[in-house]
């Protein structure tokens, strides 16, 4: 989940058209899906007698954010126009000026918020400055698609740390491979080209040793010219395949995570093939998260075997689950699961998703849900 407040139905807000102008500034945010971390994704758009007249989008961090690409596109138009953008402008001098100030420099008559910001530097502050220069301000149009579409960058700004999300392919009958370990392929071709899209949005797609010795995956979106997620290698030992496809970086970044003094020789071949190694002084998926988060990471894809899921999960370094179900049955006393021993001995102590969104993918069901918070 989002926040604690997410199962709460929003208001609809805004007419047609304000609708229509934020599902455009959704579409323009897009184009940088896995981009702009640490910063959210943001579009933005200009409006002057019901025409667009300038549209933009955030790129990545460090160059300027939506509105000053939509009013540098609109010009002296506009001044009294509407602009509509998909998250609150900041108030505060960070790596660039504060758009707010931009908004009011370019004397728009109306400006239209798809959600307030949760950063603290600006949560509201942006939205009250508008309102100060008196200028109209009307906020939560299309809020729900603009939360989902910055899930990852919300939940980083609320609890420090990027968005978990465990995806897995499984069996009719829970498994996610054979009992001789082959898993190629459970799902079908279109489950596999979503989540080749679903590495787009990621900054990193995390597995464990056991992947890589068993399925020598690629990770990579499987696509010209568009993002590929950092991939990451979780290994204590360092017991990894010379030849792996995760050694060859041309396509994608790969970094491994291991203990303080692992294996050096195998260390060093890594480093010599362009691989980044970083030691941590204990390796779990929390110290994994927390490096994740300190690297500016927002959303975090975990593509592993069952040991290392249920580790997440107990971690609490998941929130999210995306469950692709294929109407296969291949059985099997002993043949891998998605997720292992969590330590649940009933019924009622299962965990439960909420917010729970399903869907038929040809032949496959997907079902995405979130934990429940752990409130500590």
């Amino acid at each position: 989940m989002l926040t604690d407040a997410s199962n709460l139905e929003l208001e609809v807000v805004g007419s047609d058209f304000d609708r229509v102008m934020m599902q455009r500034c959704l579409e323009l945010a897009r184009r940088a899906l896995g981009m702009t971390s640490p910063n959210p994704l943001v579009g933005a758009v200009i409006v002057k007698d019901g025409k667009i007249i300038g549209e933009g989008f955030h790129p990545r961090a460090g160059e300027p954010h939506a509105e000053v690409f939509a009013l540098r596109d609109a010009g002296k138009r506009s001044h009294g126009a509407t602009a509509y953008v998909s998250l609150e402008p900041c108030n505060h001098y960070g790596r660039t000026p504060p758009c707010s100030e931009a908004l009011i420099n370019a004397g728009v008559a109306r400006v239209v918020v798809g959600m307030m910001d949760p950063n603290p530097l600006v949560a509201g502050g942006g939205i009250a400055r508008l309102r100060d220069a008196g200028i109209e301000v009307l906020v939560g149009v299309e809020e729900a698609a603009c939360r989902k579409l910055n899930e990852g960058f919300i939940h980083r700004m609320l609890y420090q740390r990027p968005l978990g999300i465990l995806k897995y392919a499984m069996t009719l009958d829970g498994k996610i491979a054979t009992t001789t370990g082959n898993s190629a392929w459970v799902t079908n071709q279109e489950s596999r080209q979503v989540v080749h899209q679903l590495r787009v949005a990621c900054d990193a797609v995390v597995v464990g040793g056991n992947t890589v010795r068993q399925d020598n995956p690629y990770l990579t979106s499987h696509q010209v010219g568009v993002h590929n997620p950092v991939r990451v290698v979780m290994s204590r030992t360092l017991d990894l395949p010379v030849n792996a496809r995760l050694w060859q970086i041309t396509e994608a970044p790969t970094l491994v995570l291991t203990e303080t003094g692992a294996n050096p020789d195998f260390q060093a071949m890594l480093r010599n093939q362009g691989v980044e190694v970083v030691e941590l002084p204990l390796l779990s998926p929390d110290a994994a998260m927390v490096y994740f988060y300190e690297r500016g990471f927002c959303n975090v894809l975990w593509e592993c075997g069952g040991t290392l899921a249920a580790s997440a999960i107990a971690s609490g370094a998941i929130q999210k689950i995306l469950a692709f179900i294929a109407p296969k049955i291949i059985g099997g006393d002993h043949a891998p699961t998605p997720v292992g021993n969590l330590g649940l001995t009933s019924m009622n102590e299962a965990l439960t998703l909420e917010n729970i969104d399903t869907r038929l993918i040809g032949s496959d069901l997907l079902i995405e849900g979130y934990l429940p918070i752990k409130h500590t």
